[in-house]
């Protein structure tokens, strides 16, 4: 009988939402669009406290040290006015920008870290600096800290994470094999906080967090968790018990928010890093910052408060003529032609010319690249700037890699790599999912 009379109550509640009168169309089980505005955005914040956690709490959620009193993440989720696509960008925790000035300040307004906004005014500037940034409005906050992330997980029923290759960051206690782990609120915590696994530092970190969300909003949703107002409300209840929101937001928006999220396929769902021009920007008693790349970001934000999507927007994030697909900086290589190595260079290879220790008559065929196994990856890239080549594996462990040009003449194409496409490029939930 409760549980009918939570229903009405939230029908009731939820009557007046327009998508849920309007006409469908062609999709029966579409919510129709509603009649104005520019959709919903949502600020997700966690922050980095260690204020209350006893010693035994901080060794068993693995957070020893000095918390920072800041947002660790902030997502910013923008449901589309007609309800049929989310987009949710992650906004690195370093990003360098200009604060909202604090009520009631007199003094000219500060540049920081974002997530320094959180220690200066806590939610409200933090909310204030995101719209400042972006020129969007945010409509709903959610705040978390580690108990609450761990609690929320928990009673949400676990999380699913998932990795070809095994993980392990001795800062944040993450330990997992290869394969997919049905996790604890304890394990997704540290899954989300790991920062010193490949790839390294914050953009990797924030890629993993949003392949947790996308994997918790499948799994959601697969057992209709979210599927109608009454199960969506149990969910946001449960939500509420370690999530603090701020007066905008209470549980029938939850609700509104849940239901929404839970009617949309994997591919209605995006996920993006804000693109990023510079990933270690020194600023003198700030440290090392990320710096928004001017045009990208704003066509970023300019498609969210258009309502449009975000995968497929090339203002947002061109596409190459040939992409590489890891840094060439990273990859030594020994070229024995003089030509190739300079053009390999240009292209931003770590090159050594060993043209001088070249065969005198050059073995008939393309190129042949040797690499060390294990950097297939590295070697395609290689291979993106010499299409020609052949490419052989060697058990060798120097790490180096060898190009032997042959009696054949060698195209060298310009390759371009980009850290945002590996690390945040907007996508698809149904590309970052964890596979049955």
């Amino acid at each position: 009988m409760r549980r009918l009379t939570v229903g009405l109550a939230l029908l009731s509640s939820l009557v007046s939402w327009p998508w849920l009168t309007g006409p469908a169309d062609s999709d029966p089980g579409a919510p129709a669009a509603r009649a104005t505005g520019r959709g919903t955005n949502i600020l997700i914040v966690g922050t980095d406290s260690r204020s209350g956690l006893s010693a035994a709490e901080k060794r068993r959620l693995h957070v020893g040290g000095e918390g920072c009193d800041c947002t660790d993440v902030m997502m910013l989720v923008h449901l589309s006015d007609d309800r049929r696509r989310a987009s949710i960008v992650s906004i690195p925790r370093d990003s360098y920008v200009e604060y909202a000035t604090p009520e009631g300040a007199t003094t000219p307004a500060r540049r920081g870290k974002i997530n320094g906004a959180f220690k200066i005014g806590r939610g409200p500037l933090a909310v204030r600096t995101v719209e400042k940034v972006t020129g969007l409005h945010i409509d709903h906050y959610l705040e978390t800290g580690f108990t609450g992330f761990e609690q929320a997980v928990n009673n949400l029923g676990g999380a699913t994470v998932c990795t070809d290759k095994p993980l392990k960051d001795e800062n944040s206690g993450l330990d997992i094999t290869a394969g997919r782990h049905h996790v604890d609120g304890n394990g997704a915590l540290r899954y989300a906080r790991a920062r010193h696994i490949n790839p390294p530092g914050d953009l990797g970190r924030v890629r993993r967090q949003q392949r947790l969300l996308a994997d918790m909003l499948a799994d959601l949703t697969a057992r209709g968790a979210l599927g109608d107002p009454v199960s969506a409300a149990t969910t946001a209840h449960k939500l509420l018990k370690s999530v603090h929101t701020d007066e905008r937001t209470g549980l029938v928006d939850l609700v509104r928010i849940g239901w929404s999220l839970g009617r949309l396929s994997a591919d209605r769902t995006e996920f993006a890093t804000v693109p990023i021009s510079h990933f270690d920007h020194r600023v003198p008693g700030v440290g090392s910052t990320l710096l928004w790349h001017k045009g990208r970001s704003q066509a970023l934000w300019d498609a969210l408060r258009a309502d449009r999507p975000i995968t497929g927007d090339t203002r947002i994030l061109p596409v190459p003529e040939t992409r590489a697909e890891t840094d060439p900086a990273r990859i030594k290589v020994r070229v024995d032609d003089a030509t190739v190595a300079k053009a390999l260079r240009r292209n931003g290879f770590a090159v050594t010319d060993t043209s001088a220790f070249a065969p005198a008559v050059r073995p008939a065929g393309p190129p042949v690249i040797t690499y060390p196994i294990g950097r297939e990856a590295d070697a395609a890239t290689l291979a993106a700037a010499l299409p020609e080549a052949h490419q052989r594996a060697t058990s060798r462990t120097d790490a180096v890699f060898d190009v032997a040009v042959g009696s054949e003449p060698v195209a060298v194409r310009t390759v371009t790599y980009d850290r945002n496409v590996a690390e945040g490029a907007p996508v698809t939930a149904d590309s970052l999912r964890c596979s049955n």
